[in-house]
């Protein structure tokens, strides 16, 4: 084998793997994020209209796990808004280390 082979083959087989693995990660969530999506663009007459539900169920269902698998942090996301979700994202995506999470949550209404 030349040199030039020698370092080819681990670039190509590294290329491949990432071809073939970044799909598969991603592909994880495409079921929630397709339904994220669906949503998009609509506009709804009120909080209690079926089609607001649903999409807040969904918003919901999507953000506690995407902060279950960004920072570690398992919510309940019957318990919390999808909103509220996503400023509890945005806040622990800037939080100090010394910062207390249970401190971010008392600023969140709980909703049974």
């Amino acid at each position: 084998m030349t040199k030039k082979t020698m370092v080819l083959v681990p670039i190509i087989g590294i290329l491949l793997l990432v071809c073939f693995i970044v799909p598969l990660i991603h592909a994880e969530n495409k079921a929630l994020r397709s339904q994220l999506l669906a949503q998009g663009g609509k506009s709804y007459s009120g909080t209690e209209t079926p089609d607001y539900i649903a999409y807040d169920q969904v918003l919901r269902t999507y953000m506690a796990e995407r902060l279950r698998k960004e920072f570690g942090v398992a919510l309940d996301p019957r318990t919390y808004s999808g909103f509220d979700l996503l400023e509890i994202r945005a806040l622990l995506k800037f939080k100090k280390t010394d910062e207390s999470f249970d401190d971010f949550l008392k600023m969140f209404p709980k909703h049974p």
